[in-house]
């Protein structure tokens, strides 16, 4: 089987998948999943995602504090951090960001603390994986601010091909407007692309493909969540990426396997992934 996806954001440490951990395991093996990016929300999860990329070739990790985790966190939590961020496989800060979805969030927390982990990316020249609900301005403004766009930070990265910044910014999930994509973009960010596309009512999702160049473009499950269509019930696996990608190349007028090609090599150039040795590193 031909090995052409790239999960580059799932969570193969939620309890769902502990069941039949090593079953699940031989799945993504069988699967035409090349890479997959197990992202960490806390150090718990970071800790685990960074032992599972160490063990299995296929994959990667990333580590930091979702949004939602930052209440409480101290100076000790936050060395912790950086320790796993030293490991030879997590490739990324994430998934960090802003979620305002619900009132009684501890919004000054999360504002602290993004804001930390967006320098740390910057000490350490790693990539960055933005989470953002309801909370687009903000988002935008802090990474900003905080020299993410930064002509020090864009000097750490080559040019892509065709010579514009990369800024090494992927938002996950974006469920922004297209005009924001394309700010964005403009910057030296990258797009990344869930299950959501694939739904009725994902009109404004669809307008960003759309208006994004696929060079610009990665596909992701956010995995056990957002199961995409037309398996939207179950459980999300990282193999279903596939559906994703497909509905990329539906949108963009091209093959899948263009479309699946085009998102690898996205996937492989944010992380910094080049191809495996015999011993699984990169």
């Amino acid at each position: 089987m031909e090995k052409i996806l790239f999960d580059t954001h799932c969570h193969l440490t939620d309890e769902y998948y502990s069941r039949d951990f090593e079953g699940f395991i031989k799945q993504i093996e069988a699967s035409p999943l090349r890479f997959v990016v197990d992202i960490g929300t806390d150090l718990e999860t970071s800790e685990r995602a960074a032992e599972n990329a160490d063990r299995y070739p296929f994959c990667f990790a990333a580590a930091g504090f979702w949004p939602g985790n930052t209440t409480g966190l101290a100076e000790a939590d936050f060395e912790e951090l950086r320790r796993i961020l030293s490991l030879p496989k997590v490739k990324a800060v994430g998934e960090i960001g802003l979620d305002y979805h619900y009132e009684d969030t501890d919004r000054e927390a999360q504002r602290y603390w993004f804001a930390r982990q967006i320098g740390l990316a910057l000490e350490l020249r790693l990539p960055i994986c933005i989470h953002s609900r309801d909370a687009d301005d903000e988002t935008l403004r802090l990474l900003k601010e905080n020299g993410a766009f930064s002509k020090e930070r864009l000097a750490c990265f080559p040019a892509r091909a065709d010579g514009s910044p990369d800024a090494r910014v992927l938002l996950h999930c974006f469920s922004g407007s297209a005009e924001l994509a394309r700010q964005y973009v403009k910057l030296g960010a990258d797009i990344s692309v869930a299950g959501p596309v694939t739904y009725k009512n994902a009109r404004k999702t669809v307008e960003v493909v759309e208006s994004v160049d696929i060079s610009r473009l990665t596909a992701e499950t956010d995995s056990p969540y957002l199961t995409p269509v037309p398996l939207r019930g179950q459980k999300n696996m990282p193999w279903y990426v596939e559906h994703t990608v497909r509905k990329i190349a539906d949108i963009k007028g091209v093959s899948y396997e263009k479309a699946a090609a085009a998102t690898l090599a996205n996937g492989m150039r944010f992380y910094g992934i080049k191809e495996q040795t015999e011993a699984g590193r990169a």
